[in-house]
C-alpha cells in the first residue's frame, strides 16, 4: 500500500508541474513561425527565385533596341604606310519582325517564374513539416526520459521492498537479484533516454534555427479534410507540385513553337552615326532580312528536341498527381492507424493500470513474487510508451496530410509570421528596369526582402 500511495503522488506531482508550465510553453505554432523566419533553405530558393525573375526582364529586353558606343582607333605598321586613324560610333540595333519568337520567348520566362514559385511553395511545405516533426520528436524524447526516470524510482522502490522481504524472510535472494537486474536496465535505458533527447535537441536547432523553450505539446491538430475523397481533390487543385509541373508543360510548348520558327527569317533595323578623326560623317541606316537555308540539320534537331521535352513535361505532370494522390491515401491511412493505435493504448494502460495495482497489492500478501510486480510495471510502461509513439504519429501525419494537400503553408496556417511576397522583387525587374529611378526602387525591394 505504501508503495501504490507513493506512485500516485509521483504522477499528481508531474501533473501539477506540467500546468504549472503550459502558460509560457511554447507552442508548435511558435515553433513552426520561426522555422519560417530562419529557414536557410527557404532563403537560399527565395534567391533562385529571383534569379528567375531576371530571366523575364532579359526576355524583355530582347524585344528593344541595343545601342552600343564605339570607339576605335588603328595604327598601321610603317612598312605599309605609317598612319593613325580613329572612330567615334554610336550603332543602334532592333528586331522588327521575328515571326513572334522573342514574345513567346518572353512567355515562356514568366511561366518558369509561375513554376519556381510553386517549387519554392513546395520548400515552405518541406521546411514547416520538418519542424513539426523536430518539435514532436523532442516532444516524446522528454515524456520518454520522464517515463524511464519514474520507471527507476519505483523500480528502486521495489528493489527496497524485496531487500526488506529479504532480510525477514519473506523472499529469496532470487528476488533480490531480480529487482537488481531490471533497475541496471531502467537506468541504461534512462540513459539512452538522455542521448536521444541531446538528438532531438540538435535536431530541433538546426531545423528551426535557435535553441528551444518549454515545449507546450502539439496542441489541437489544424482542420484537414471530412473524407479522403475530399483531400484528394484538394490536394490535385491546390498542390504546388501539380501546379508546378502544369507550368512547366506551359513553358515546354512555348520552347517546341520558339524551335519550329527558328527556321523563319529575322528582320531587323539598324542605325550607325560614325565620325573619324578628321570629321568625315559615315553614318548609316539599314534594314536586314536574316534567312536559315541550311545548317546542318540543327534547327531540325532542335525543334524534334524541344517536342520531346515538351512530352515528357506532359508525362511529368501526370505522374506528379499519381504521386499527389499516392501521399494523400498514404497520409490518411496514418492518421486513421495512429487514431486506433491511440485508442488501443488508453485501453491497454487502463487494464495494465489495474493490473499493477493488483499485483502490487497481492505481493504485499505474499501471494506474488517481485518478478510478478516488476513484469506488470514493465508493461505498464510498455502500454505508456506505445502511447506516446501514437500521439506522436498522429500529429505528424495530420500535418504531412496538410502537405500532401498542398496546404501546409505558412499562410493557410495563419502562424502570424510576415509571408515573403515572391511577386515583390517580379514587378520591380519585369520590365528589366534599367534607368536610376527604377534601379532606386529595385534597391528598396531587395532591402525590404533582406529584413
Amino acid at each position: 500500500m505504501k508503495m501504490l500511495h507513493w506512485r500516485k503522488a509521483l504522477a499528481a506531482g508531474f501533473v501539477a508541474f506540467s500546468l504549472a508550465g503550459v502558460a509560457q510553453a511554447e507552442t508548435l505554432a511558435d515553433t513552426l513561425a520561426d522555422a519560417y523566419r530562419n529557414s536557410n533553405l527557404l532563403e537560399q530558393n527565395r534567391a533562385l527565385l529571383r534569379a528567375t525573375d531576371e530571366d523575364v526582364a532579359q526576355a524583355v529586353a530582347t524585344l528593344r533596341p541595343v545601342i552600343t558606343f564605339v570607339a576605335n582607333s588603328t595604327y598601321t605598321d610603317p612598312s605599309f604606310g605609317d598612319e593613325l586613324t580613329s572612330s567615334l560610333a554610336l550603332t543602334a540595333d532592333i528586331t522588327i519582325f521575328d515571326f513572334g519568337a522573342n514574345r513567346l520567348g518572353v512567355d515562356a520566362a514568366r511561366e518558369t517564374v509561375l513554376a519556381t514559385r510553386q517549387a519554392l511553395l513546395n520548400v515552405e511545405q518541406s521546411v514547416l513539416l520538418a519542424a513539426v516533426s523536430a518539435y514532436t520528436d523532442l516532444v516524446s524524447a522528454n515524456e520518454f526520459l520522464r517515463l524511464r526516470q519514474a520507471n527507476i524510482r519505483l523500480i528502486s522502490e521495489e528493489l527496497r521492498a524485496a531487500q526488506d522481504r529479504f532480510e525477514v524472510g519473506e523472499v529469496t535472494r532470487t528476488d533480490v537479484s531480480i529487482a537488481e537486474a531490471r533497475l541496471a536496465g531502467a537506468r541504461a535505458s534512462f540513459a539512452a533516454a538522455q542521448g536521444d533527447v541531446e538528438v532531438a535537441l540538435a535536431s530541433f536547432k538546426a531545423v528551426v534555427g535557435r535553441e528551444p523553450g518549454a515545449l507546450a505539446g502539439p496542441g489541437r491538430a489544424p482542420r484537414t479534410a471530412n473524407s479522403l475523397d475530399e483531400a484528394r481533390n484538394v490536394a490535385v487543385r491546390t498542390h504546388p507540385s501539380i501546379m508546378q509541373a502544369q507550368h512547366e508543360v506551359s513553358v515546354a510548348e512555348l520552347n517546341a513553337q520558339r524551335a519550329k520558327l527558328g527556321t523563319r527569317g529575322r528582320l531587323s533595323a539598324d542605325a550607325r552615326i560614325a565620325v573619324d578623326q578628321d570629321g568625315n560623317d559615315s553614318s548609316s541606316v539599314g534594314l536586314t532580312f536574316r534567312q536559315p537555308i541550311y545548317q546542318g540539320g540543327n534547327l531540325s534537331a532542335l525543334y524534334r528536341q524541344a517536342l520531346a521535352r515538351r512530352d515528357a513535361s506532359r508525362a511529368n505532370l501526370l505522374e506528379s498527381r499519381l504521386l499527389v494522390e499516392r501521399d494523400v491515401a498514404n497520409a490518411w491511412a496514418r492518421i486513421e492507424v495512429a487514431q486506433a493505435q491511440i485508442v488501443a493504448s488508453d485501453r491497454q494502460i487502463r487494464a495494465a493500470q489495474i493490473a499493477f495495482e493488483g499485483v502490487q497489492e497481492e505481493a504485499t500478501l505474499g501471494a506474488r513474487t517481485t518478478l510478478d510486480v516488476l513484469d506488470a510495471e514493465q508493461e505498464l510502461l510498455d502500454a505508456r510508451t506505445g502511447r506516446i509513439e501514437a500521439s506522436a504519429n498522429q500529429v505528424v501525419a495530420v500535418y504531412a496530410l496538410l502537405q500532401a494537400m498542398g496546404l501546409l503553408t505558412v499562410e493557410h496556417l495563419q502562424l502570424g509570421v510576415p509571408i515573403y511576397d515572391p511577386s515583390a522583387y517580379y514587378n520591380a525587374v519585369r520590365t528589366a528596369p534599367a534607368t536610376s529611378t527604377q534601379g532606386q526602387r529595385l534597391d528598396r525591394v531587395l532591402d525590404r526582402l533582406d529584413r
